[in-house]
């Protein structure tokens, strides 16, 4: 059989980049839960019909049909393309067993038909927070996830070397009522145009809105002017009076908004950011929205991101709106690891190699090796009964810091970095915390 080339937009690490995946989810679940965040997780598939009804991702989606199956009784499904689509669907199916406001993480995989490119797979691992209210959800929320986001990223940053983010937020209320404010009733073209700003710039973006949307060119370039506005601080709210566009709605969003940049300047000075071009393509957003940018790293685009809903999950009869944050792991991890920024201090846990005599002592070496683990020191037991050169070899290949001699008689553990051999009990010893698990070294 010939060597299968490998499927575009699927990555799948190695093992030293897989530990460092599993030390960042560490991080971003224990965070998650330090702030009251449950864990739940969904079904990988949903109906298509329900996929396909919310925003501009129909096109994304990846259908799942039985290889068997009848063409009059085949499901029409789809795996998810987000985790918030199927949270909702959640919600409605356990609100009777959920005490509101609910606090949910996620951490699972996704699947979109998107065009391969660096920081763009098809499938690929995202970590979800979200605050769902029952008929209502006080504003605060809003301002408490991108303080969770911060918390998240500035230990990702301190403890395991990932690039500091800058968080770039915007509500969508006062985009709509500027846009009302000049007269444009039909505020969801205007966002989707305005929404690729970073991607084209303030010219195209002026063409878009003339020559697709319809708007004069007096109403496109004062919506451009209001997306070019941003500050870490409150001074936006007057920039955006400066345009002489008056509208409640406007007006609601600007108060929305510099309370949240008030509070977020408070706690983590510069890192919140007021953008006024983020709009978010995907059409459930209603208020506050949120964008993320990898310092360094910029032309990744947003790492993570989110925003309020007020009307996504509805039974008819209650509402429950909510707001929500999504951070792309693949996204953020998959460039750093492929270009070496990130990599393990080795590409195994074990710590030690329980070295074998010969093979009439293998059984005392598996002996030592589970007292090890018992004291929860991760072990392996040399898999041939070599000369020690080979064994400890064989130990440095696999980044294994430490060798064990002796397997109950005269017990020594050599640490094969520095030559150093001392006598060891398996009861007592253990190695020293840095060598306990490994680590993630960041360039």
């Amino acid at each position: 059989m010939s060597r299968p080339k490998p499927l575009s937009g699927f990555p799948e690490f190695l093992p030293a980049g897989k530990l460092v995946e599993n030390r960042v989810l560490d991080v971003v679940t224990s965070t998650f839960e330090l702030h009251g965040f449950a864990p739940i997780e969904t079904r990988a598939v949903e109906p298509l019909d329900q996929l396909a009804r919310k925003g501009e991702i129909d096109k994304e989606i990846y259908v799942v049909r039985r290889l068997h199956a009848e063409s009059s009784d085949a499901d029409e499904l789809g795996l998810h393309f987000d985790l918030t689509v199927p949270f909702a669907r959640y919600v409605l199916e356990n609100s009777g067993h959920l005490a509101f406001p609910f606090r949910r993480y996620q951490v699972q995989k996704v699947w979109r038909g998107e065009r391969p490119q660096e920081g763009r797979y098809r499938e690929f691992t995202q970590a979800d927070i979200d605050i769902v209210g029952q008929g209502a959800l006080a504003a605060h929320h809003d301002v408490e996830i991108p303080l969770v986001a911060i918390d998240v990223f500035e230990k990702l940053h301190r403890d395991l070397g990932l690039p500091q983010v800058q968080l770039h937020v915007n509500n969508r209320k006062l985009l709509e009522g500027f846009y009302r404010g000049l007269g444009i009733d039909d505020v969801a073209p205007v966002m989707q145009r305005v929404d690729k700003y970073d991607k084209v710039g303030p010219a195209v973006v002026h063409n878009l809105l003339t020559s697709e949307v319809g708007l004069s060119d007096a109403q496109a370039e004062a919506c451009v002017r209001l997306a070019g506005i941003s500050a870490t601080d409150e001074s936006f709210v007057d920039q955006v009076r400066a345009l002489g566009v008056n509208h409640e709605l406007l007006d609601v969003g600007l108060e929305e908004l510099s309370g949240l940049i008030r509070v977020a300047r408070s706690s983590v000075p510069d890192r919140v950011v007021a953008d006024l071009k983020i709009a978010r393509g995907l059409d459930y957003y209603t208020g506050t929205v949120y964008e993320t940018l990898m310092v360094g790293s910029e032309k990744l685009g947003s790492v993570a991101s989110g925003g309020r809903y007020d009307s996504l999950a509805s039974d008819g009869k209650t509402t429950f709106p909510g707001v929500g944050y999504s951070f792309g792991i693949t996204r953020i991890l998959a460039p750093l690891i492929n270009q070496g920024k990130l990599t393990a201090s080795r590409s195994v846990p074990s710590a030690v190699l329980v070295a074998v005599d010969n093979e009439e002592t293998r059984e005392q070496a598996i002996a030592v090796a589970a007292q090890l683990r018992g004291r929860g020191i991760a072990v392996e037991v040399a898999p041939k009964a070599d000369k020690f050169g080979k064994q400890i070899r064989y130990a440095e290949r696999r980044g294994i810091p430490f060798v064990w001699f002796g397997a109950g008689h005269d017990d020594s553990v050599k640490d094969i970095r520095s030559g150093e051999q001392v006598q060891a009990d398996p009861t007592a010893w253990a190695p020293p915390a840095a060598d306990a698990t490994p680590g993630v070294v960041s360039e």
